[in-house]
């Protein structure tokens, strides 16, 4: 009685641990973030004057009293009772600590890094400066990131398994912030130089946005840095750096630079085609698509290149996201190029406003086509089932899947703006004007879901050519295995054989004989189940049968006999049928 019992209790324990160890990292997390505020109030009325310590806000400052003198100490002893438990290893690796750190170690990372670079450019400002609430943000909140940052690396209590969830939530942060600052700071400086000293505000000097910038991304390079290189970043050959490497490095920097060099080719297109709007309303998107396409191609070249040293999956994927942007933009593109050309056979006289919008799908499509073709490199497409690399009809399947969605979108608004014009509703135009804009989406999505169905096919193709014939025709085998002293374990012999053979169905019977074979003495070994597999792949090389009979006889010899259903019994159901064995 005692035994069946333990297998109850021990569940509902592992249940009540991973509660218990729920509502303790979220108190825990709730109390440090009410404490801080709570600090970050004081220190703010400290920082301003000694007279408005206590006068004006009565109730802001009861409030930063009792979230301090309440809330820390309840936040102090709840952290002491959870860090004594973590000499134990299990609460180390327990995914509720690992969540807790990872929260609060980015929360603290964000609020100290921008406080600290408000504080910077708060002495910038012309007027009075506002920096007691960011100082006081900042050093409650670097406080808090280097404790736990201490806690993430003590020698005696580490937590080891999440040095690389550090490591990304800080470079992904700092490369985000920087980049952006970047952007804007290039973006400030070319639109001066473009468009002059009357496009810069007239209440502050031109260059204090860009030095405002120019602070913001030197101190996102810095957290980004000392996190990648620093801390070993790119040294963890994880799939979570993996996964930053594309998702950040790769598609949203590819983003950004082929969104920058669309608009540089639209606004060119605009100025040799399309002069109707003022030239500096033409010029205005210039300089910051020119700082987004250079900061996002240095961002995707340096990940890009880091990717190369990782592994053949890391790079093969990078191709495939690079691809997956390029073609994005140009099957855009398609859509806004047919969307004018419908727009001009309805209105041949429309003027800017068409031209307009078919100079943008034309830069889109100038842009993205190139890029696709050199990452896909649709000349040059498997040959064999050998060459297609992992990941590749994943892509092919996503892409279809999304092409069609969006084409069965716009098919429904089709439908709709054609039911809407037969009911006589006049108020949207003439059909054609109606849908063109669905129209053009349908055709981009539909060339994109055709292209990529006919290379799924091809890869099927190669695949089923490739793939031994009995992997496919054979779906049961039924063995009768040796007499019982030469035979190895059944379970795993059977599913040895089934992964042989590709996926078929093993049915493992004894024979009550020895089948005449000899007893191997007892110092003799017995068969191993790998080479009783082996043979059996062998023996099955070449059949085509849905069923085989596979007899184990003496010697390591077998009797492959292919089954076929001859009908049913009458009398026993349809489960029972009659047999014949055709040697």
């Amino acid at each position: 009685m005692t035994d069946p019992a333990a297998p109850v209790v021990a569940a509902p324990s592992s249940g009540l641990a991973t509660l218990r160890r729920l509502i303790m990292y979220v108190l825990l997390f709730a109390l440090v973030l009410i404490s801080a505020s709570g600090l970050q109030g004081l220190l703010e009325r400290l920082f301003r004057t000694a007279s408005t310590l206590v006068s004006g806000d009565v109730a802001g400052l009861a409030l930063s009293l009792a979230f301090t003198l309440i809330g820390g100490p309840l936040a102090l002893l709840l952290w002491w009772f959870v860090w004594r438990r973590l000499d134990d290893e299990s609460e180390r690796r327990a995914p509720g600590w690992g969540l807790y750190l990872t929260g609060m170690y980015a929360v603290s990372l964000i609020i100290s890094t921008t406080s600290l670079l408000n504080l910077a450019t708060s002495f910038l400002d012309t007027q009075e400066s506002q920096w007691p609430s960011p100082l006081a943000n900042g050093i409650v909140w670097s406080a808090i990131w280097w404790w736990h940052r201490w806690m993430w690396r003590h020698p005696r209590k580490p937590s080891s398994h999440l040095e690389d969830v550090r490591a990304v939530v800080g470079s992904v942060f700092g490369l985000l912030l920087g980049a952006g600052a970047a952007i804007a700071a290039l973006g400030s400086l070319l639109d001066v130089a473009i468009r002059g000293f009357a496009a810069a505000a007239s209440f502050e000097p031109w260059w204090l946005p860009i030095l405002r910038s120019v602070v913001w991304a030197a101190g996102g390079a810095a957290v980004w840095w000392w996190h990648w290189f620093r801390d070993g970043g790119r040294r963890f050959q994880t799939g979570l750096v993996d996964v930053t490497i594309i998702a950040v490095g790769i598609f949203v920097a590819g983003i950004t630079a082929l969104g920058g060099l669309g608009v540089i080719l639209f606004v060119l297109l605009r100025l040799a085609f399309d002069r109707s709007d003022p030239l500096g309303n033409l010029l205005e998107p210039l300089a910051p698509a020119i700082a987004a396409a250079a900061i996002g191609a240095l961002v995707w070249r340096y990940h890009r290149t880091a990717s190369v040293a990782r592994s053949t999956r890391t790079r093969r994927a990078s191709l495939l996201v690079t691809s997956a942007v390029a073609l994005a933009a140009a099957a855009s593109g398609i859509g806004v190029v047919v969307n004018a050309l419908l727009a001009t056979a309805v209105s041949p006289l429309a003027g800017g406003a068409t031209r307009t919008l078919l100079l943008g799908g034309l830069s889109s499509l100038l842009v993205g086509a190139p890029v696709w073709w050199l990452a896909w490199k649709p000349r040059h497409q498997p040959g064999t089932a050998a060459d297609i690399p992992p990941g590749r009809r994943v892509y092919l399947v996503a892409f279809f899947g999304v092409s069609a969605v969006v084409a069965l979108i716009t098919l429904l608004v089709i439908g709709y703006r054609l039911f809407e014009f037969l009911l006589g509703d006049v108020t949207g135009g003439g059909l054609l004007d109606r849908i063109r804009a669905p129209l053009g989406l349908l055709v981009a999505a539909g060339l994109v879901a055709g292209y990529h169905f006919a290379l799924w096919r091809h890869d099927r193709v190669l695949f089923a050519a490739a793939a031994p014939a009995h992997k496919h025709m054979i779906e049961r085998i039924t063995l009768v295995s040796g007499y019982p002293p030469a035979s190895p374990d059944s379970q795993a012999l059977a599913r040895g054989i089934a992964e042989a053979t590709g996926g078929a169905k093993v049915a493992t019977w004894l024979r009550a004989d020895d089948g005449g074979a000899v007893v191997p003495p007892s110092s003799t070994p017995a068969p191993g189940v790998g080479e009783a597999v082996r043979l059996v792949a062998a023996a099955l090389e070449g059949v085509t049968a849905q069923h085989v009979l596979v007899i184990a006889g003496p010697d390591d010899r077998l009797e492959v006999i292919p089954i076929a259903a001859v009908g049913s019994t009458p009398g026993l159901g349809s489960t029972v049928t009659d047999r014949v064995l055709r040697p």
